[in-house]
């Protein structure tokens, strides 16, 4: 059974249209995943990061999808890797980020993973894109 899932993408290092152009990709490839819609890309100041970081571009995407959360996250992890993404303070500079805001009308509150995203209403780049697709 395919679930509608909310993802919020950023980027804010290297060619970060190019970046999330080939995110949108690498998630339409999933298994059992098709993306139905992609808001516009948005320019943002960074919230949260560390002095001098660069402008965000910022994104949602609407994917329909039978991969469990955790299976889903997991894959959105190994993406932000093959893109460059490397592990470093939080809200340091990346090239990809891959959040998962809403995942149909599942709540999930695991270690890893919180659903709906815990700051999701907090963040008007999120929000701008969102109710553009929702």
């Amino acid at each position: 059974m395919l679930t509608t899932c909310y993802l919020g993408v950023g980027s804010n290092l290297g060619d970060r249209r190019k970046i999330i152009k080939s995110a949108v990709k690498k998630i339409e490839a999933l298994k059992e995943t098709r993306v139905i819609k992609l808001s516009r890309i948005i320019e943002t100041e960074p919230v949260g990061c560390p002095k001098g970081a660069g402008k965000f571009l910022n994104a949602v995407l609407k994917i329909r999808t039978s991969l469990p959360p955790l299976t889903l996250l997991k894959n959105l992890k190994s993406i932000e890797k093959e893109l460059g993404r490397k592990k470093s303070q939080r809200y340091a500079p990346r090239t990809i980020d891959l959040d998962i805001l809403f995942y149909g009308g599942r709540s999930v509150n695991a270690k890893e993973l919180q659903i709906p995203h815990p700051r999701l209403f907090e963040r008007d780049f999120v929000l701008k894109p969102l109710s553009e697709i929702i």
